[in-house]
């Protein structure tokens, strides 16, 4: 594979540049800028809240110093109470190019626009014609998320990425498995799978939580879609959802923004600790997208029986129809047809070696379907963590 080296060691395999608004009284203007330059790798992100979070905060400043990114433009309104100096620090300290825009200071809209489209253009020509450098499957972190999940999706599609899954890790990968609060009734079998016992103490208390969580919401992760596509209940979507992670050990669990200290699976708790404050953990497919980039994925596995057509900002989601009816409906959105399992044209294996060889050749100048359909999606909100304890890391 080839790379992109930043000075802080890691690679990635696109060089991003990011637009990032700091309040949603930026957003139109970040948009702005980065539209006429969408079809060279230039992304908007930002958060949309005006007071602040230390979750959103460590968000950001992990995805704008993501090894897929090169250049940053920041695009504050300037009265919003997001710490924009400590993510200039950040940012400045990843040394990648940075830039910000002031809009109450630069003149409004307009003047804001042009100077930013003039900045990002300077980069983009730069960042284009930056050296590679080679990338082992090693230095790789791939994520994994299921979507629009139905009745198909734990037979074909999260297997087969859990089969890719172990297939990576056995070359060195790290790679991340979510989400706790649809893994509900699997904490037991993925606490006989920890590395430690004090791994596995965490694991079961991470989805108690998510169980405590989502019963004081009175609404589970399980939606009218999950139905009419033939699931029954939570326990049955959480053994479909559980299929992803394949059979390696889990060596470590993690929280958002967290990036793996070295190869191995893991899983990623994306419930909030303590008071619910903040109403729903995910409120979509694409908050999980974000959070597992945050956590440094370089690619993220996107299993969907129903159909889903997202994409996100920073990292190419590979996107895993398991349905075959859905597949033919949607071939243009899909990136691998696991429903080939269910019409016996294929078993796991020929599936998850097609998604690991799809993953490597992102690394070679290969692009997904939702990049070339020009699929940024993303979407950031308020969370409240506590750190992860040192039972929690790999031993």
């Amino acid at each position: 594979m080839k790379a992109w080296l930043r000075s802080d060691g890691r690679k990635g395999i696109r060089n991003i540049v990011v637009v990032a608004y700091l309040v949603e009284c930026a957003h139109h203007v970040a948009r702005e800028i980065a539209w006429s330059l969408r079809e060279n790798d230039v992304h908007t992100i930002g958060f949309p809240g005006c007071y602040p979070n230390e979750y959103a905060q460590k968000m950001m400043e992990q995805l704008c110093t993501h090894p897929n990114v090169g250049a940053v433009l920041l695009v504050s309104l300037g009265c919003e109470n997001f710490n924009k100096l400590a993510l200039s620090h950040a940012v400045r300290k990843s040394g990648r190019p940075l830039n910000t825009i002031t809009i109450q200071a630069t003149g409004g809209t307009r003047a804001s626009i042009n100077a930013g489209r003039e900045w990002v253009a300077a980069q983009r020509a730069a960042l284009d014609a930056a050296p590679t450098v080679d990338m082992d499957v090693s230095e790789l972190i791939v994520g994994t998320v299921c979507g629009g999940s139905d009745g198909t999706s734990g037979i074909t599609g999260n297997p087969a990425a859990g089969r890719a899954f172990d297939m990576l890790i056995e070359q060195g990968a790290a790679c991340i498995f979510e989400e706790t609060g649809e893994l509900i009734g699997c904490e037991h079998i993925m606490a006989a799978r920890a590395a430690t016992p004090a791994l596995a103490v965490e694991i079961e208390g991470a989805v108690a939580k998510a169980a405590r969580y989502y019963a004081a919401m009175g609404y589970g992760s399980f939606s009218s879609g999950n139905a009419d596509g033939g699931l029954s209940t939570i326990e049955e979507k959480s053994m479909g959802a559980y299929a992803k992670s394949g059979r390696s050990p889990i060596v470590g669990m993690i929280k958002p923004g967290d990036v793996p200290v070295k190869g191995g699976l893991y899983l990623l708790d994306v419930v909030p600790d303590g008071d619910i404050r903040f109403g729903y953990p995910n409120i979509n497919d694409n908050a999980e997208i974000a959070e597992l980039i945050a956590c440094g994925s370089h690619v993220v596995l996107f299993v969907t029986g129903r159909g889903s057509v997202v994409g996100s900002a920073i990292s190419p989601v590979i996107k895993i129809c398991a349905n075959p009816e859905t597949y033919r409906r949607m071939a243009d959105d899909m990136d691998v047809d696991a429903g080939r399992i269910l019409d016996g044209e294929a078993g796991l294996d020929d599936v998850g070696t097609e998604i690991r060889d799809l993953v490597l050749a992102l690394g070679s100048g290969a692009r997904t379907r939702s990049e070339e359909l020009g699929h940024q999606e993303f979407i950031l909100t308020y969370k409240s963590f506590e750190p992860i304890g040192p039972a929690c890391l790999p031993a």
